[in-house]
């Protein structure tokens, strides 16, 4: 039977917290007979997304492989490591609220070039057409992942790492991988390195077992089982925050996209996500199709504004030097 592989992708600095933390949950995995990889993301080359779409349109005509434009950096070291990845374990820093800016560059690079309900209709396809497979995207697009997420942050208070984990959903949604565990280290200013730290250690080692045990479950429902301890607000992607405002007593888990309600009973906060409103979540299948059909349908039934060329002279070179 083949090895699975399990791929660390670290934002973090040489040899600092974020790295030795993903190293020792894959230990973990190598120690249970697994192959491993770690990529140090920040030392590679990875140009902007321009937002151009072409990868997209490629993949919705039926042509080309979703691959972007840009052909001269290292994203494709990236791209090889996901494809070859039956589990990854992602982690960022928190510099400001939020994981690192080259880990939003990296995301916005996998984004929906890679995402499974552009590339599944595509690969399906290039095989009915007896296409030559370099053609059409790497079949291995669509394979089942599992992933863990870890963010560290110097900060004593907790909140002060509020949108990093929501935010590294980025990373595992476009390929539907299967989230199981994740971790925040906050009050990492309060010692020089996590390894004067064993509890956050072992939590590692537990964070990289969680990921084996996922990926030798013999059944799907105990692939997919979140394993982490904070069990969060939304029982999609476990997370607590809310975006308020809605009619009434509606909130939206702003990672699923999913709508819910909340109630006050006996003085305590409750809220109710409905079967349907989890099926729809834009972790799962239902709701990432929900998305790609309508920028298929955006896509393809686009008006376009007459005279486009003309109406954008005024702007050309406003406050610019």
């Amino acid at each position: 039977m083949e090895k699975k592989k399990v791929v660390g992708f670290s934002f973090g600095r040489k040899m600092s917290n974020t790295e030795v933390m993903i190293k020792e949950a894959l230990l973990v995995c190598e120690k249970a007979g697994m192959e491993i990889q770690f990529l140090r993301c920040d030392d590679l080359n990875i140009h902007i997304c321009t937002g151009c779409c072409s990868c997209v349109a490629g993949l919705m005509m039926g042509k080309g492989r979703g691959h972007c434009i840009h052909k001269d950096d290292d994203f494709h070291i990236i791209e090889e490591a996901l494809m070859s990845a039956d589990g990854v374990i992602v982690g960022s820093p928190t510099y400001e609220f939020a994981p690192t800016g080259n880990f939003k560059v990296v995301c916005d690079r996998i984004g929906p070039a890679h995402d499974k309900t552009f590339r599944g209709p595509a690969i399906e396809q290039g095989i009915a057409q007896g296409k030559a497979p370099e053609s059409y995207p790497d079949p291995r697009s669509t394979k089942p992942r599992v992933g863990a997420l870890i963010t560290v942050g110097g900060a004593r208070t907790e909140n002060w790492l509020s949108l990093s984990l929501p935010n590294m959903y980025e990373f595992t949604f476009p390929m539907g991988i299967d989230v199981v565990d994740k971790y925040k280290y906050f009050g990492a200013m309060n010692i020089d390195h996590v390894l004067g730290r064993p509890d956050v250690m072992e939590r590692m080692a537990k964070l990289g077992q969680n990921i084996v045990d996922a990926l030798q479950a013999e059944t799907e429902e105990e692939r997919t089982r979140y394993r982490g301890d904070d069990k969060g607000v939304c029982p999609v992607c476990h997370e607590s925050i809310l975006t308020v405002g809605y009619d009434g007593n509606k909130v939206e888990c702003p990672v699923c996209g999913i709508e819910g309600t909340l109630e006050l009973a006996d003085g305590e906060i409750q809220v109710t996500f409905s079967e349907e409103q989890q099926n729809r979540s834009r972790l799962r299948d239902a709701g990432k199709w929900e998305h790609s059909n309508e920028i298929r349908d955006g896509a393809m039934t686009q008006k376009k504004v007459e005279n486009l060329k003309e109406l954008k002279i005024k702007y050309l070179g406003v406050g610019e030097a």
